[in-house]
């Protein structure tokens, strides 16, 4: 096996947060390393989903997911894959990751709610309600299953009380999360509750000013 060493100081910058740093490192060893191809791929293709150079990140994932690499890795790659295509919205290249991966018995709960997204955004709403439902039902606290829940039910004005239940569980696993604030204000906002609904809104734009879909709940809030 080609001796990988020569990728520590990439993988410890990738480690550190250093995305950055490490995607310029690893682009820069030359093309003749003794090193193994497809690990450097999937470094360079983590680097570049961090960064959100999805197009970047596809081309090297794909390499992972084709050249044989281990498989916790390979299991890893279709993962990320998954999300990418899901927010490209190339919805069936992500359902067949996303089913690849509950072939192989990889993080589920993690699987299921990857699937309730992306048949939300194809309107299915009651197949995305059912996913998220079996994600819970695997990882009763997991605070994505439990956001997209409750959101998904606000979205469609389906019984706003637990759907509010299940944003503040998740909202107390993830205190600091805009998107958790978001929906908690969101459901707030559907049951009338419109000091509760600034509040957790407005402190959810703090964390993210520039996310569209927040900005666009904090102006119906401010028409109400």
């Amino acid at each position: 096996m080609a001796d990988n060493n020569i990728l520590n100081e990439g993988i410890s910058m990738y480690h550190k947060g250093d995305f950055n740093g490490a995607l310029a490192f690893f682009l820069s060893l030359p093309e003749d390393s003794e090193i193994n191809n497809i690990e450097l791929a999937y470094y360079i293709g983590l680097c570049y989903a961090k960064l959100e150079y999805y197009d970047d990140a596809l081309l090297y994932l794909e390499q992972v997911v084709t050249g044989g690499l281990e498989l916790e890795r390979v299991l890893q790659c279709r993962y990320v894959l998954a999300v990418i295509y899901a927010n490209r919205g190339r919805k069936k290249l992500a359902e067949f990751e996303l089913n690849k991966l509950l072939e192989s018995g990889y993080r589920p709960a993690s699987v299921y709610t990857s699937l309730a997204y992306v048949a939300w955004k194809q309107n299915d709403v009651d197949r995305s309600l059912e996913f998220y439902k079996k994600a819970i039902e695997l990882e009763p606290d997991n605070p994505t299953a439990l956001n997209g829940m409750g959101y998904v039910l606000a979205c469609e004005n389906r019984d706003l009380t637990k759907a509010l239940s299940f944003c503040k569980r998740a909202l107390d696993k993830r205190p600091d999360s805009a998107a958790c604030m978001d929906s908690v204000g969101w459901v707030y906002l559907k049951l009338g509750l419109m000091n509760d609904a600034f509040k957790y809104l407005t402190q959810a734009q703090e964390k993210l000013p520039d996310n569209e879909e927040i900005a666009e709940h904090l102006r119906i809030a401010q028409e109400n």
